[in-house]
């Protein structure tokens, strides 16, 4: 029985992926980016399409760079703007440049190019400003000095760095020394440092141009005690460089700003610092930039702000949410009213508010990947013809269990297609810990497990987001209690239906997901086989050596993370448990891995026998980050993942691939 894409991974890898969303100002142009997987299937190639508003005709695709395109935005005349690699004569490795795609046609040119390559790119909406974020050495005067100081570093291979702070690292990432600037983009590709020395300030880029480009307004870090950063709002005047702080809170992180469309007021996000016994709470605010006041928004709204954008009239705001499963769209007005926009069980992100009073948007949810979506006044919703979407191997359903506490928890369900034999139950855990199954994952993806006629469990236990501040509280600072107790009432609930077989279980997870499942092991023998990614083992260990290290304090106390430490409970572990870590992963770094896998050989009650086998197994990608990105390498992850149940929980002989050697 074929089960389409999923029944094959090579299929599966192939399938598009939609993303990255842009919409021009008088919303007559829609266009998204599709990354299709290469030739060699290797990589993945992202090009800019073309879409219908009206949902009527087909996509067209604009762009046709052999290393893809990025971040598309357009400009207040109409012309497209994106970040692209063309590679020169002369050049192996060119860095990402702008390039700008007339409005009125024809081929697209580069408009501007820095040495170690542009990263981000904002337009005006009502004036002929673009702005970029790209990196520049500190000692880098001008774009001239910084060409010589990188051909300097090329030509005599250094990679080091020197720190003068903290963090130094983030996710997959090596800091510095190139620090982000923002560069204001003149019609003839000049560029104008509108940053200068901002150190680390700016991060990611996390920033936003007012429609009439005369100022921005940015996330801008700065230092707080105990190696710790602290967000605050930077306006940035778009002539002068002149910056100023309009809004700092030493309690809590300020982020994601969005101005209003008449430029006088910003809204963005608060989350408050939290401590090892209180945790964090993201809010809503509003800050107006005549007066300088500023306060929160719908404070009787037990949800999380996801992201923020304004309405095109300025009325309200257009906020999605973690919510039960989902991630709906919400409208809230500047009195703090909170309306449903969107009422359907998918996650929508990219939100952009066009003209009429219509939204675009890409959804997405455990029954579809990422598509596009027109959401007219109305509430009537168009999906934009883009991509195929995928038929699914089985049904998603939810359950709902009880924990001790008389707490519900909720999961998704996916069950495969119905056989006479009750299918296995695969537990998979999320990560964050914040977090939620609400949104399709490629790397994650519970109906290639589906195909192979496993039902897969997707429980959203204490710590996730969606359920209220107090649902969060619940596992703070103790991941090992209500966490797991949920985990535990949500397996409970699933094979109690017939359909599951109660006697052949096993469970998995990455990063939180993977301590779960290291906690899991050591608490519990109900499971035939555990599979933990990336994964947290050792506390003491990982607090100090994660790559926000400060984050991580502000959670537990020493003894907190030594009595929710996995680790300590190596002992009780008989379940064959597969490991799988990436080198590259500075989030939760390769010592966790190096340290589960020898103590499991030499301290568990199932240790590697005299002749150094064991029934546990190590999958090592010295080249990979947290996620394991690559598709060659995601391709392996799951032969190696779908062996190794199969021959602990289905009792099948199955064979490794061959590319292992």
């Amino acid at each position: 029985m074929s089960t389409g894409p999923f029944d094959d991974l090579d299929d599966y890898l192939a399938l598009p992926r939609v993303s990255g969303l842009a919409v021009s100002a008088d919303g007559s142009r829609v266009v998204a980016c599709v990354a299709e997987l290469n030739t060699a299937k290797t990589e993945y190639i992202t090009a800019v399409w073309e879409l219908d508003p009206a949902g009527v005709l087909p996509a067209r695709r604009l762009s046709r760079g052999a290393k893809g395109e990025a971040a598309p935005a357009f400009t207040a005349d109409g012309d497209l703007l994106f970040i692209a690699v063309r590679a020169g004569e002369d050049d192996d490795k060119p860095p990402a440049a702008l390039w700008q795609l007339p409005a009125a046609g024809g081929e697209a040119a580069q408009l501007a190019e820095l040495p170690a390559g542009i990263t981000a790119v904002r337009t005006a909406r009502a004036a002929a400003t673009v702005v970029i974020g790209a990196p520049l050495l500190p000692s880098a005067d001008t774009v001239d000095d910084e060409r010589r100081l990188r051909k300097l570093r090329k030509d005599n291979k250094i990679s080091a760095i020197l720190h003068t702070g903290y963090p130094v690292r983030h996710w997959d990432k090596d800091l510095g020394p190139g620090q982000t600037h923002l560069f204001g983009v003149a019609a003839d590709g000049g560029l104008t440092d509108l940053t200068r020395q901002p150190g680390a300030a700016l991060g990611d880029a996390d920033f936003v141009v007012s429609p009439d480009g005369t100022f921005a307004v940015a996330s801008w870090r700065v230092a707080a005690p105990r190696a710790a950063l602290r967000s605050v709002l930077m306006r940035i005047d778009l002539q002068t460089g002149e910056r100023s702080v309009i809004a700092e809170d030493i309690a809590a992180d300020l982020e994601h700003p969005a101005i209003s469309p008449d430029g006088t007021s910003v809204v963005f996000t608060r989350e408050s610092v939290s401590t090892p016994h209180e945790a964090p709470r993201i809010t809503l605010c509003h800050l107006s930039l005549a007066s300088g006041e500023w306060a929160q928004l719908a404070t009787g709204w037990d949800r999380w702000p996801a992201s923020v954008t304004w309405a095109r009239d300025g009325a309200a705001l257009l906020v999605t949410a973690d919510d039960n499963g989902r991630c709906p769209i919400f409208e809230i007005s500047l009195d703090g009213d909170v309306r449903q926009i969107t009422a359907d069980d998918y996650s929508y992100s990219d939100v952009i508010s066009a003209p009429g009073g219509i939204i675009y948007a890409l959804r997405s949810s455990y029954a579809a990947p990422p598509h596009p979506v027109r959401i007219d006044p109305s509430g009537g919703l168009t999906a934009l013809p883009c991509v195929e979407l995928p038929e699914l191997p089985g049904e998603l359903t939810e359950i709902v269990a009880t924990a001790d506490d008389g707490t519900p928890v909720r999961s998704w369900l996916v069950l495969p297609v119905a056989t006479n034999r009750p299918a296995p139950l695969l537990l998979w855990i999320h990560g964050g810990p914040l977090g939620s199954w609400n949104v399709w994952s490629w790397r994650w993806n519970p109906w290639l497990m589906a195909a192979r006629g496993y039902a897969v469990l997707l429980p959203d236990p204490a710590l996730s987001t969606g359920y209220g501040q107090q649902f969060i509280q619940r596992g703070w600072g103790a991941w090992g209690g209500s966490p797991y107790e949920d985990l535990m009432a949500a397996v409970d609930a699933a094979v109690a239906d017939p359909r599951i077989d109660a006697d052949r279980i096993a469970a998995m997870g990455g990063s939180f997901g993977g301590y779960m499942a290291n906690w899991v092991a050591g608490h519990t023998d109900r499971f035939a086989a555990i599979v933990t990614h990336a994964s947290l083992w050792a506390l003491d260990q990982f607090g100090p050596t994660t790559d926000g290290a400060y984050y991580w304090a502000r959670e537990m106390t020493p003894a907190m993370a030594q009595a929710n430490s996995p680790h300590r409970f190596v002992g009780n572990i008989s379940t064959p448990m597969l490991v799988i870590h990436g080198d590259k992963d500075y989030r939760v770094p390769i010592g966790e891995a190096l340290r589960l896998w020898y103590e499991l050989l030499t301290e568990s009650r199932s240790p590697a026998v005299d002749d150094g086998t064991s029934v546990h197994r190590f999958l090592y990608f010295p080249s990979e980050n947290h996620w394991v990105l690559s598709p060659q390498h995601a391709k392996i992850w799951y032969q190696v993942v779908t062996t190794f149940l199969a021959e602990r929980v289905l009792g099948e002989a199955a064979s490794l691939p061959e590319t292992l050697g």
